[in-house]
């Protein structure tokens, strides 16, 4: 099944930090079986309302193929892990696959796009 995974990690992380505790994650689901499908790290966003008196977090996203027992595993890795704020895992059903897939190709096609506007000017 596919699942899709957002994390919210505390500001104060360095930012080897931050991806430490990213791949500590990744490392839980491959470990147990899941194929990660893509990881985006969307960096430094405000937070709708406070949380642990923290007005701002790392967000990161996981997409990963797996077992349905594997999303209880996690979730207790994110629970016992004191750098994660707050965390939403969910399976997606196939319209939500579609979207993720244009979402992964839009973001690939766009780094291309700025590089050839570099090399124009």
């Amino acid at each position: 099944m596919k699942y899709e995974t957002v994390f919210i990690l505390t500001p104060v992380l360095s930012d080897a930090q931050m991806k430490e505790a990213v791949e500590k994650f990744s490392k839980v689901l491959t470990d147990n079986g899941a194929s990660i499908v893509n990881t985006e790290e969307w960096g430094l966003r405000k937070l709708a309302y406070p949380i642990q008196k923290k007005s701002t977090g790392f967000y990161c996203l996981v997409e990963f193929e797996g077992e349905p027992t594997l999303v209880k595993k996690l979730e207790t890795a994110y629970r016992r892990d004191e750098r994660v704020l707050r965390f939403l895992t969910f399976r997606q059903d196939k319209y939500a696959a579609e979207y993720a897939a244009k979402r992964r190709n839009r973001r690939a096609a766009q780094p291309q796009a700025e590089t050839v506007e570099t090399k124009e000017d």
